[in-house]
């Protein structure tokens, strides 16, 4: 799929890591306001549980020798576009990986848009009619799509199924979702993008 100049603009006028970084940590400093909605003031706390979730993987993380292979025999440029927010729990516990994957080849551009600020965008890779995050999508120098990923590892995705037909409440498959995050330690995630790159 090609996407249209005004969009192919706006990805790679997208946020830099350095910039995703500002943004996060001044969605994680800032203090909601006394009448906030309580949905605002969870989205916080998540917020900055997310950050925590990110620094421990960006901290402990190393890059298996399959994927750096394959990242460092890519020769052509490319810019990888991930659409999140930094309050999605998924987000924390994808991007850090995505980032230093695409750190290990100059070829790769990665660019941040907010899901919130980017609708239009957002609305091209829903996620069975929803705007899950985050979602990794990689051009071509042409603005050719060459693969998609998201919004989680099938695996992951798989479980979340499972533990809603069992009736099971958000808090706790969450608990659990995240539980398989620290357990698997990206490599679901460096499985599918090693078949998507190759």
């Amino acid at each position: 799929m090609k996407i249209d100049k005004i969009q192919f603009d706006a990805i790679k006028n997208g946020l830099t890591e350095e910039q995703f970084q500002i943004h996060f940590d001044d969605k994680v400093n800032e203090i909601p306001a006394e009448n906030v909605d309580p949905e605002a003031i969870e989205q916080h706390e998540y917020t900055k549980l997310n950050k925590q979730r990110s620094n421990r993987i960006d901290r402990t993380y190393e890059i298996s020798r399959e994927i750096r292979l394959a990242l460092e025999a890519i020769d052509n440029p490319q810019t990888w576009l991930v659409i999140t927010e930094a309050w999605c729990g998924d987000s924390a516990q994808n991007l850090p990986y995505i980032q230093k994957m695409a750190a290990t080849n100059p070829n790769i551009t990665l660019r941040l848009l907010l899901r919130d600020q980017n609708l239009e965008i957002m609305d091209k890779y829903l996620t069975n009619s929803t705007r899950s995050i985050p979602i990794l999508v990689a051009f071509d120098e042409f603005g050719n799509e060459l693969f998609r990923w998201g919004p989680r590892p099938k695996e992951a995705a798989d479980l979340v199924k499972d533990l809603k037909s069992q009736g099971m409440e958000k808090p706790q498959f969450l608990e659990k979702l995240h539980l398989w995050y620290g357990r698997n330690r990206g490599k679901a995630l460096e499985k599918e993008l090693l078949h998507l790159i190759s």
